[in-house]
């Protein structure tokens, strides 16, 4: 009968960035195991806390199923000889499948009669195979680096101390990490330090939270939201909760208990990024906003106790961020002594890349780049190229060595400082954007132009050095700054040749790149390519990209607006036969010595359907030229849709290859003129399926 099991695996305190991954690698892995070991069950429910990794499968079958395996054997000509007697064929085969000659049956399998072995399958018992599938998913498990402890040789992400197997009320009798298993878990590390019986599956997340251990991370994680909202609501304030560190708050607590701290008003003349950096990344601190998104002289706790003295706990606290804070306070006063300007010189000693210079070359280059493309689109070039020059300053000052996360936004406050023009400060900060996909791009028109020459800059140094990506090594980043260059392009509207931009940024290394063409045609065609992975997610098919791609257009801004026009011209009802009708047009004309001449001679034509097409593509020719001038491609291509009738009708009733010659060039030049309407946007003959 069915029943419910229990796994608790007891350690010390896991990895907390860890623990999710861990958690939902290990139910994976056990599912795999399950399903690869044919036993049934009706899913699982899993578990963890920082001590423990739990999983429950619900009524998991007693046994793995029984079926009936037939296997063939030898014909029965084979297997006996003339008397009846089984041959070595015979008894060969009866071994092999551990029966006597005597238990086989000869049977016809439709083209002779044969050996048979019918044997029962399956059956083994559940708890059997569950050691074997729970070891198997825990050393799938993915740990970069395990430890050993004691004299064991044991290996794991940290040492383990107890082992629940539990199956319906029994214990299940396995061995895991060096581990016997049994019913005894233990109770929070404080609150309830003593073994605690599990006497079934279905009592455990109960029992776990009499020990003062919740052990559904959810769960967990919806408390610790609840109370952090309720302390900041009590002192007037709004909590804001980030993600990633709500995460590894859930996975460091057994029994979240929330405390509202506080610190001196002084430390609010720093800079709030700074602050918060410094709660969140040693503390593990909430921060705490006014009604205006102020930062208020606040932070929320998590402590893993109720403490009888919660004062003494809060005190604690704000004695160990007090130090953290005026570390701070200090970096930011002495940074503020020495301009951004005096110490970009630091930047020389720093090297970017040993083929490419240091850092303080890089803004140099992206200074240059920046300032030649703000001249190019009509925007301030002075500012641009002061941002450049200024844009990694930040990353000596002692702010940014301490906190990483501040570079960019130390730069901005130390800018400001400096009396720098606003716009310019804000360019170092936006200069990093976007960060990943789907992040926030730059406000300003300096940030975007650094933003977009930091990356350029990066992506024509490396390629020129040949470092390109090769598979899933991308040690640059290239993948990501390639994808961000486009967006910057085509969401802040820059229409620009991507390739003379390119060039330019070679130009700018010098004689650090060698082979300066190949390096652009390289890098062009690399981040042109990047287009497709942003298309899929899109959902736009590869085939709208890859009918523009074939314009060879270096522009994404066009490339964006085409590939979109395209898109949705291919989701019309007349998309497919325009489709197909180019790629046979396209057929007829790949075989011609010439081109024929664009133009028609309309006394040439004998035929109604000839004279309609033509007609009708004078007639578009007419109306979709100003579309295509003002790049309205969309417009252009719903009005060629209207082609489909007389395009279709030709085919079926002109013979465009006629004998006569001056008919066959003239109806050539005009499936020519056809074809160039759409060529104007994309080659939509690659929308047409391939045959085969």
């Amino acid at each position: 009968m069915s029943a419910d099991f229990l796994f608790e695996l007891g350690t010390e305190e896991l990895p907390p960035v860890a623990l999710k991954s861990l958690l939902s690698a290990l139910a994976a892995g056990v599912t795999d195991g399950l399903a690869k070991a044919g036993l049934e069950h009706a899913g699982l429910e899993s578990y963890a806390a920082p001590r423990r990794l739990a999983i429950i499968i619900k009524d998991l079958a007693p046994a793995t199923p029984v079926k009936e395996v037939t296997v063939w054997g030898p014909p029965a000509k084979i297997a006996f000889d003339g008397e009846g007697n089984p041959t070595k064929a015979a008894a060969a085969f009866a071994s092999k499948n551990g029966l006597a000659v005597s238990e086989l049956t000869t049977e016809n399998d439709g083209k002779a009669d044969k050996l048979v072995a019918r044997q029962q399958a399956g059956g083994e018992q559940a708890t059997l195979l569950l050691g074997d599938i729970f070891n198997d998913a825990l050393a799938k498990l993915p740990i970069p680096k395990r430890m050993r402890w004691g004299a064991r040789r044991t290996e794991f992400v940290r040492p383990v101390h107890w082992l629940v197997m539990v199956y319906g009320e029994a214990v299940v009798d396995a061995q895991i990490l060096g581990l016997k298993s049994g019913r005894e878990s233990r109770g929070h590390r404080f609150h309830h330090n003593e073994a605690v019986s599990l006497a079934n599956a279905s009592d455990y997340v109960e029992a776990m939270r009499s020990a003062y251990v919740l052990v559904d991370m959810t769960e967990r994680r919806s408390l610790i939201i609840e109370q952090v909202n309720q302390q900041a609501s009590q002192i007037g304030g709004v909590a804001v909760i980030d993600e990633d560190l709500l995460d590894e708050v859930t996975a460091l607590v057994e029994w979240p208990v929330a405390l509202t701290g506080k610190f001196e008003e002084r430390f609010l003349q720093v800079p709030a990024e700074a602050l918060i950096s410094s709660m969140a990344e040693h503390q593990k601190y909430f921060h705490v906003v006014d009604n205006n998104g102020e930062l208020k002289p606040n932070f929320i706790t998590l402590a893993n106790i109720e403490s009888k003295d919660p004062a003494q706990v809060i005190d604690g606290n704000e004695r160990v961020i007090r130090p953290r804070l005026s570390d701070a306070a200090f970096f930011f006063e002495t940074d503020k002594k020495t301009p951004l300007a005096n110490q970009r010189a630091r930047l020389k000693s720093i090297v970017f890349q040993a083929k490419l210079g240091s850092i303080f070359d890089k803004t140099e280059r992206i200074a240059s780049l920046a300032a030649a493309i703000a001249a190019e689109i009509g925007a301030d070039a002075t500012k641009a190229k002061r941002a450049g020059e200024l844009s990694k300053a930040d990353l000596v000052t002692e702010m940014v060595l301490e906190f990483d996360k501040m570079q960019g936004i130390a730069g901005y406050y130390y800018a400001l400082n400096d009396g720098e023009d606003e716009e310019v400060a804000k360019a170092l900060t936006e200069q990093y954007l976007p960060k990943y996909a789907g992040d926030k791009l730059p406000e300003t028109t300096t940030g975007t132009l650094i933003a977009l020459a930091d990356r350029l800059d990066t992506i024509v140094g490396i390629f020129g050095i040949g470092q390109k990506p090769t598979g899933s090594k991308d040690p640059f980043g290239l993948r990501r700054a390639s994808l961000g260059a486009l967006r910057l392009m085509v969401e802040q509207d820059i229409n620009l040749d991507l390739k003379a931009l390119l060039e330019t940024a070679v130009a700018a290394h010098g004689d650090s790149i060698v082979k300066p063409e190949d390096t652009v045609a390289e890098a062009l065609a690399y981040m042109l390519e990047r287009f497709r992975a942003w298309y899929e997610e899109d959902a736009i098919a590869t085939e709208v990209y890859l009918a523009v791609a074939a314009k060879g257009i270096s522009h994404p801004l066009d490339i964006n607006a085409r590939v979109l026009a395209v898109d949705a011209f291919a989701r019309m009802n007349e998309a497919a036969a325009l489709a197909a009708a180019n790629k046979r047009v396209s057929n007829i004309l790949s075989k011609l010595d010439q081109q024929p001449s664009g133009a028609v001679n309309t006394e040439l034509l004998s035929e109604d359907a000839e004279k309609r097409l033509a007609e009708a593509v004078a007639q578009k020719a007419t109306s979709v030229t100003p579309l295509y001038q003002e790049r309205r491609y969309a417009d252009a291509l719903a009005e060629l849709a209207s082609l489909r009738e007389p395009v279709d009708r030709f085919f079926d009733e002109v013979m465009v290859m006629a004998e006569d010659e001056s008919l066959r060039n003239n109806r050539l030049a005009l499936l020519h003129q056809l074809r160039s309407l759409f060529l104007q946007v994309a080659d939509i003959s690659l929308l047409a399926p391939s045959k085969g």
